[in-house]
């Protein structure tokens, strides 16, 4: 059964507080995985969500960007966030993805309230460019057709003004925007309109760039700590080590981070088309678990960004504070 939103004087509890206080640490957004014959492989994707609620993670965000939420039919959607729901058992909340058009994201979000989901990643409207009018409608209507609360998703054909947020924050159920543009003076002026609007609220603002610890003391200097982290599926070592130095100000840490791993490993990203899905399954798969390779139209690296991946990773390891390198083991051809 869904969590429905906590109302005013209820006692904050791990079963009874909002979302909204229960994102609160480093965000998984696992990998959905498939089996030899493409089908989904709900045993591997539960032992991927499993581990990474073990490792330290604060929430799970299910069939999103990295869960190749566009590859899944509805049927295999409800399947999963059912299977990440079952796995979290209320210990970390589940967020699910849900997007296209208004009436299929509708749709899309009763089935994951329907399968137990905590809340919602609205993602962006299908193909369209829509006026700041039509996607205030739109993000209403669906945060309007559920119990769940919504975190908007602001990345390509989707951006908003600082007034229209000021507005978003206003609607019920939208607790929070997550930003994939990567325009920090736009993000600044953003997070101050809605704070002049409402100097008491409480909305959240989410790093959502892909590999976001690249930016993450960047957006730190603007107040947002929060970000989804892919890196969290195959090596959550490394995230967990970047993730407590961003927030106890260890920058030597940090910078160590990213100039030996997070900066090569988004250059090696940027050079394949979807590749900010496929390496991370590669990576899961170099870790020990099969999660099967991506769905079209999502192809596999080539075989010289695998063994270059496996370097990185191992690369990361090492820089670990406090913890040995780990030899990762290429399989695929």
């Amino acid at each position: 059964m869904a969590r429905r939103r906590t109302g005013q004087g209820e006692p904050v509890t791990s079963a009874s507080a909002s979302l909204a206080e229960r994102l609160d640490g480093l965000l998984f957004f696992p990998v959905t995985a498939y089996g030899p014959d493409g089908g989904l492989d709900l045993d591997a994707y539960r032992a991927h969500v499993r581990g990474g609620i073990e490792a330290g993670a604060a929430a799970v965000f299910a069939c999103c960007g990295t869960g190749e939420f566009h590859a899944l039919t509805p049927e295999e959607y409800r399947a999963a966030v059912a299977a990440a729901v079952e796995v979290a058992d209320g210990r970390v909340p589940v967020v699910a993805g849900a997007g296209y058009g208004t009436a299929l994201a509708i749709q899309y979000a009763k089935l994951a309230e329907e399968a137990g989901a905590d809340g919602l990643l609205a993602m962006p409207p299908y193909l369209v460019v829509a006026s700041q009018e039509g996607l205030l409608r739109h993000y209403t209507a669906l945060a309007g057709a559920t119990g769940l609360d919504v975190i908007v998703y602001q990345r390509d054909n989707v951006v908003f003004t600082p007034q229209t947020v000021v507005e978003l924050a206003k609607v019920p159920g939208v607790i929070g925007l997550k930003d994939g543009l990567g325009d920090l003076d736009l993000l600044q002026r953003i997070v101050s309109a809605v704070r002049a609007d409402d100097p008491e609220g409480k909305f959240l603002y989410f790093n959502g760039l892909p590999t976001a610890e690249l930016t993450g003391l960047a957006y730190r200097g603007i107040g947002v700590l929060l970000y989804s982290s892919a890196v969290f599926c195959f090596a959550p070592e490394i995230a967990l080590a970047y993730h407590k130095a961003l927030l106890t100000g260890d920058d030597a840490t940090a910078n160590a981070l990213v100039d030996g791993f997070y900066r090569p490993l988004v250059e090696l990203r940027n050079q394949g088309r979807g590749y900010a899905v496929s390496l991370v399954k590669a990576g899961v798969r170099m870790r020990g678990l099969d999660v099967g390779e991506v769905r079209s139209p999502l192809c596999e690296p080539s075989p010289e960004h695998l063994k270059e991946l496996a370097e990185l990773i191992e690369r990361g390891l090492a820089l670990v504070p406090g913890d040995a390198a780990t030899t990762v083991t290429v399989t695929e051809a």
